[in-house]
């Protein structure tokens, strides 16, 4: 409990400083336009032919993360892990593990909020929070934003377009926070599926054990799995954003 309580003052300390020097410069993000794409509708899927993506939302744990790394370079996958501002706080080591075998790294916001709810200042603070975090971290400048829980409002979508991101939905969820069945979960990931799907799925231990069964059901069945930024790709194209201001 002791360690908890630290951890999460730790993150909290962290968030303000980040807001703070976010702040100082202006927010950053918000001057890089040469990231606008005119459009602020989020994606929901990819274009990628033969190509599908594995989207892993993180903002708990890391008990399964190392195992599900093993999979994919077993196979020789890389996809993209979205994650949470105070998750990259508590477990800043498994973040930059991530990152060094090789998966593309997205923002998922700091605190896990309902983006919906915040206004455009607020959505602007809770994604740079987590993009300026990250990239003092692992030096990575972050382009796609997945909202927490997939809710967002048009205050999120501008908010997200002004400081350099996409906003990335998917195609179909596997819903493994809830339903805590890798049979379950390996039907959802995979069911009638076609060209350009992104597959939302958790760090979870059922996630963990249909993880292989899914890389191998699309690599027989002919497919790449890639990022989802070269999955959409021909929907938006962008340069690392990264933010050295």
């Amino acid at each position: 409990m002791e360690r908890k309580v630290f951890t999460h003052i730790v993150a909290n300390a962290v968030l303000v400083l980040l807001v703070a020097a976010v702040a100082a410069v202006g927010f950053v993000g918000a001057t890089t336009n040469v990231f606008r794409s005119g459009n602020d509708a989020p994606i929901y899927r990819g274009t990628g032919v033969e190509q599908v993506s594995l989207m892993i939302n993180v903002y708990w744990g890391t008990e399964y993360i190392d195992e599900m790394l093993a999979i994919f370079d077993k196979y020789g996958v890389t996809t993209t892990f979205f994650v949470g501002g105070c998750w990259a706080a508590q477990y800043p080591e498994t973040l930059k593990l991530i990152a060094e075998h090789g998966h593309e790294i997205g923002n998922h916001g700091y605190f896990h909020k309902e983006h919906s709810k915040l206004s455009y200042d607020e959505n602007v603070r809770e994604i740079n929070a987590c993009g300026k975090l990250v990239f003092e971290y692992i030096g990575v400048g972050m382009t796609l934003f997945a909202p927490p829980g997939g809710d967002f409002g048009a205050d999120t979508l501008r908010a997200a377009t002004d400081n350099g991101y996409k906003t990335v939905m998917w195609s179909r969820d596997t819903i493994d926070w809830r339903d805590k069945d890798s049979e379950l979960v390996f039907t959802r990931a995979t069911k009638n599926t076609s060209d350009g799907e992104l597959i939302l799925m958790h760090p979870t231990a059922h996630t963990r054990d249909a993880l292989e069964r899914i890389v191998k059901y699309y690599i027989d069945g002919g497919f790449e799995i890639v990022p989802v930024s070269k999955n959409i790709g021909e929907i938006w194209t962008s340069t690392n954003n990264t933010q050295a201001d």
